[in-house]
């Protein structure tokens, strides 16, 4: 008989450790709050730009490189076999990454030369980019961009048919101490019973926890991001000093994104919009006077250091964290479910995770 596990939070990375587990012989229950897939629950599933790549990534500590490279890398797997296995493509597009100043151009080639990234000089202008600060860019050819609602589809449609039970608006209670967890009680009062618990509720892990992981540092980001239509659109995501565009492949350019300590309020606000617009006309001027096709925002899980937890509760058997991704839960996901299914499972994970245990 297959081990039953129940994960908490129904995000993408919530959606992939559950893959993972199934595609390694377990029963799984994931247990959402809203629901999966849905494109009005606040979260940041859905919400992202959807950029494989940790932006400023020499910025960073190594732990954090580690996690959103190796993540990155197994997309065009996961990606290929939810087209295969759903009929759904999530958008998966290598359209590269130009960086444009003010950046550190020499500790930015560094980092790309350390990891064998491949990064090249090149003039902004060169690519259509009006640069206000400099025509001297970044060139990253091979950074790609993936859907986040059509892979939240395909991943929801990839649970169904392999008979994950899926259990929508439906709240855990906070969870009470104890020194090891075989049932969890829901707000509603049912007892939802497993051998292994995860939680994967991105900004609202602390919420289920505080009361026996303190030390477990998250809180929501807001992020707004807008939506437009150009009649001629970039062919490459661009990035300028904390700001991104990202075309899509059926025209679409979104532009975004903030970084809002507002707690779980997940509202737009008309200030954000006119400075994303401000900040996206100085790039593309063609986008004055151009309707906004679309204004939302989602909430992220803000850790310091944007260093996630992955790993078992510090003191409850049977309990598991794999959260607080901060800005890159997408690009993390797929190596954070593995991680989390080597532990589930007593393996030994390839990469070094010492980094992501349980803060002391």
């Amino acid at each position: 008989m297959s081990q039953r596990v129940v994960i908490a939070g129904g995000g993408i990375v919530g959606c992939l450790t559950a893959m993972e587990l199934v595609t390694r012989g377990y029963e799984v229950t994931i247990v959402e709050r809203n629901k999966i897939a849905s494109q009005t629950s606040g979260e940041s599933s859905w919400a992202g730009a959807g950029v494989l790549f940790p932006l400023l990534p020499w910025m960073y500590s190594e732990p954090v490189n580690a996690l959103t490279l190796a993540g990155a890398s197994l997309y065009p797997e996961i990606a290929q076999r939810l087209l295969d296995e759903t009929g759904i493509d999530s958008d998966l597009l290598p359209s590269g990454f130009l960086l444009l100043p003010p950046f550190d151009v020499e500790i930015a080639r560094q980092w790309c030369d350390r990891h064998h990234f491949s990064a090249h000089p090149v003039s902004a202008s060169s690519f259509g980019i009006q640069s206000v600060t400099g025509d001297d860019a970044l060139w990253l050819p091979s950074v790609s961009q993936i859907r986040p609602p059509y892979l939240m589809l395909a991943l929801r449609a990839w649970l169904e048919k392999n008979h994950v039970t899926l259990l929508e608006h439906t709240e855990l209670t906070p969870l009470k101490e104890t020194t090891s967890l075989d049932e969890w009680k829901t707000v509603s009062g049912e007892t939802l019973k497993a051998d292994k618990f995860v939680v994967t509720s991105g900004a609202w892990s602390f919420e289920l926890l505080k009361e026996t992981a303190q030390k477990l540092n998250i809180k929501p980001m807001r992020g707004q991001i807008l939506l437009y239509q150009p009649e001629k659109n970039l062919e490459q995501i661009v990035y300028r000093d904390g700001f991104y565009m990202v075309p899509r492949k059926d025209g679409y350019l979104l532009a975004g994104s903030t970084l809002e300590d507002v707690g779980f309020d997940a509202s737009t606000t008309a200030k954000v919009r006119d400075e994303i617009s401000h900040k996206a006309e100085a790039i593309m001027p063609e986008l004055k006077g151009m309707p906004i096709i679309k204004h939302w925002s989602g909430l992220r899980p803000g850790t310091p250091d944007n260093l996630p937890t992955i790993a078992p509760h510090p003191h409850i058997e049977n309990l598991y964290l794999n959260t607080g991704h901060f800005r890159y839960g997408l690009t993390m996901a797929p190596i954070s479910a593995q991680i989390t299914a080597d532990l589930i499972s007593g393996q030994q994970s390839e990469l070094d995770i010492s980094a992501y245990a349980y803060p002391v």
